[in-house]
């Protein structure tokens, strides 16, 4: 069986991590399939998902990393081309990538005890996002 739903949220843009976990877990409890997997993708080129530990240590370790790895203030072409200011944010957002595959058994994900699942919003502005999942199983 596949099942595919949706979230929908705003995002304040300029590195914002989001956690969507719960939102992802009850699309999953509530779809019927018992065991199987979700993938959970972001459409756009701007934001990306992974899974961390959700607390501000590491929510502020995060933001460092992406301005140590993909600065906001150098050069990048996209910028010079469409003049929008966020070149950093689509090289950022194809680093971390657009998707994850998360297993779940008896309609619970099978996430680690401090593992979470983030949106991160790369873009310089305030966002309205969604994360597609794709719920496949039996």
């Amino acid at each position: 069986m596949i099942v595919t739903g949706s979230i929908n949220f705003q995002t304040r843009g300029d590195c914002d991590i989001v956690d969507i976990t719960p939102q992802v877990a009850r699309q999953v409890a509530e779809s019927g399939v018992n065991s199987g997997t979700v993938t959970v993708f972001v459409p756009g080129s701007t934001a990306g998902v992974t899974t961390i530990e959700y607390e501000s240590g590491l929510l502020t370790d995060l933001k460092r990393l992406w301005e140590r790895v993909v600065p906001r203030n150098v050069h990048y072409d996209h910028d010079r081309r469409w003049g929008d200011g966020n070149g950093h944010s689509h090289v950022r957002a194809s680093v971390l990538g657009p998707s994850l595959v998360v297993p779940f058994t008896d309609g619970k994900l099978t996430l680690g005890a401090w593992q979470q699942i983030i949106l991160v919003d790369f873009d310089n502005r305030p966002r309205s996002r969604q994360a597609v999942l794709q719920i496949m199983g039996e």
